[in-house]
């Protein structure tokens, strides 16, 4: 994954929030924080605050949507 963003299907980088979700337009002059090499964006300090306790989770259920999307012929972790 890619820390929060994805490519949109104009070609356009679209933020997300990791905490509650939300799509950020635009990430300029939204609280970031930087964990393992990559930058991620927040819609408030609440939400940065609540990533910077506990990242390491939130870096974990990222990469398992990640992999559960990805293996082929199944889905885990209630994604379809």
């Amino acid at each position: 994954m890619n820390g929060g963003h994805e490519q949109g299907q104009d070609n356009n980088i679209r933020h997300w929030d990791p905490v509650c979700g939300r799509h950020l337009e635009a990430p300029e002059g939204h609280p970031s924080s930087e964990y393992k090499k990559r930058r991620y964006f927040f819609c408030s300090e609440g939400c940065r605050t609540a990533f910077e306790r506990q990242a390491e989770r939130f870096r974990f259920n990222e990469l398992a949507r990640a992999g559960a999307l990805m293996s082929p012929g199944r889905v885990r972790w209630g994604l379809a």
